[in-house]
């Protein structure tokens, strides 16, 4: 009984982070359609509601309408749509992008201010002191 409760105590916390990371994971997406011109189209009816669900979650998904295609992003427990067209998911994969390459930055900003060599701290090289 105490593994149980200190299972437990161990899995609520990291099923808790897990759910924290794709909820910010998610609002990020959406912000980014949103700054890329997506559309957010309320599921206002049942049937709406439905088809919601039966999408991929966290993906961008092609549908082609009236013989034009349409990417669409749902977030079901918002119950919203989201709808562009390709030059809108274009500027999407740019703003991706750029969110990637300033994170890919600042991970190297810190590596090289010691976050990854701190660890060793100085040693002499070649008569000269190396930090």
């Amino acid at each position: 009984m105490k593994t149980l409760k200190t299972l437990s105590g161990i899995i609520s916390p990291a099923a808790l982070l897990a759910l924290a990371i794709g909820c910010t994971t998610t609002t990020q997406t959406e912000n980014m359609l949103s700054a890329a011109g997506f559309k957010a189209v309320p599921a206002v009816t049942p049937e709406q509601q439905a088809h919601l669900k039966t999408l991929p979650p966290h993906k961008i998904t092609m549908a082609v309408r009236n013989g034009k295609p349409y990417y669409t992003f749902p977030d079901a427990a918002h119950k919203i749509l989201y709808v562009g067209q390709e030059a809108q998911y274009q500027e999407y994969q740019k703003l991706r992008l750029q969110k990637q390459m300033a994170a890919e930055e600042l991970n190297a900003a810190e590596i090289n201010n010691g976050g990854a060599w701190g660890i060793w701290g100085s040693w002499e090289q070649g008569g000269r002191r190396v930090e």
